[in-house]
């Protein structure tokens, strides 16, 4: 009997899914519509099984999760999840359906034209979400801090006495009065939320801090938390959205996946490259990026980065001194040449993505 694989492209939506079979070399795709139910998906990819010698699956990563690779790898069939942003488009396609894009996705999968990405564990999932709701709450504050600030100022009420959200700045608010109820009610309404959310980004700072100090994630978190720049909050989120570092062969690969390699046009003999990509993980972009503008400082080893290193072997301290000597160079070096401060924390931030790369393989 001929071993004939059969591709299977699956469009995913919240209520519904529609799955393109292709059997062997076959043109025609066969398609179900079915509900977006596991009981549902269980008979119908039993069915499938059954009928073929090998079932290959795959799927766009999207809103619904990885709930459906890991019920279908749980069957013992092959699922895999590729990027939406590296599928390739036809030109002159102008027509998209469920049924179509279930297909089209059957036919680059058996063709190996897709990319496919690394599902996180449902434990680094959960994490993942962790650091990504604490930094919603980040944005979440700056927003409503600035809706506070302007208020205020709308209001003649200017706070000149020190740095704004400390303590004498509170017990300064308190004290205020308005003439108009609609205007007390509008700056109580404004103070709570600050409040609440800055209660919020304490109470997940506290989980994040537990969760840092607990297997598999401390001995991680340790040693990129020797990086200049990178907290403990910062290192976790680092490991929970890159997860096996390893799993890229070099760092150029990494700088890659985060998007900080520069966008490249070469043709005819000529080299044109622009600005970083932008593609891939812009969270661990963001992370990065932030690091990098603490190397616009001499090389030094704080309080935080002492503590840090306590219980690390010798060779990561010396990786931390080396990381940080070169940074500081690199930086100066960009701007004594007359870059911006902002492309030469970007290139900063670039080697420091090698240098977590160089730590968490070593």
């Amino acid at each position: 009997m001929e071993k004939i694989t059969t591709h299977v492209g699956v469009d995913v939506h919240a209520e519904r899914i529609v799955i393109a079979a292709l059997t062997g070399q076959t043109r025609e795709a066969e398609v179900w519509d079915i509900p977006n139910d596991p009981k549902v998906i269980r008979r119908t990819f039993q069915r499938l099984t059954a009928a073929a010698y090998e079932l290959r699956c795959c799927y766009e990563a999207g809103p619904c999760g990885f709930e459906l690779h890991r019920q279908l790898t749980g069957m013992g069939i092959i699922c895999e999840v590729v990027a939406p942003s590296l599928i390739p488009v036809r030109a002159g396609d102008r027509v998209k359906t469920d049924r179509r894009d279930a297909a089209k996705l059957a036919r680059l999968y058996r063709a190996g034209e897709l990319t496919t990405i690394t599902v996180p564990s449902a434990e680094q999932e959960a994490v993942r979400d962790l650091v990504r709701a604490r930094d919603d709450v980040r944005k979440d504050l700056t927003a409503a801090r600035h809706r506070l600030g302007k208020f205020l100022i709308r209001h003649g009420r200017l706070y000149s006495t020190g740095e704004k959200w400390t303590q004498r700045f509170w017990v300064w608010a308190s004290k205020l009065v308005f003439e108009r109820d609609s205007e007390r009610l509008t700056f109580e309404h404004y103070v709570s939320q600050v409040q609440h959310l800055v209660a919020r980004r304490a109470e997940l700072n506290r989980e994040i801090e537990r969760i840092a100090k607990t297997e598999p994630y401390v001995t991680a978190v340790g040693k990129l938390s020797c990086l200049r720049g990178i907290s403990t909050l910062s290192a976790l989120a680092l490991v929970a959205e890159i997860g096996d570092f390893r799993r890229f062969k070099s760092p150029r690969q990494l700088m890659a996946f985060v998007g900080l390699v520069p966008r490249e046009y070469s043709s005819g003999g000529k080299e044109k490259r622009g600005g970083i990509t932008k593609t891939g993980n812009g969270h661990v972009r963001r992370l990065l990026v932030e690091a990098a503008w603490s190397y616009r400082h001499r090389a030094a080893f704080g309080e935080r980065i002492r503590e840090a290193l306590k219980g690390q072997p010798p060779s990561v301290a010396e990786y931390a001194r080396k990381a940080q000597l070169r940074l500081h160079r690199r930086y100066t070096r960009l701007v004594s040449r007359g870059k911006k401060t902002q492309v030469a924390v970007t290139a900063v931030a670039r080697e420091l993505c090698a240098f977590t790369w160089g730590i968490m393989t070593a």
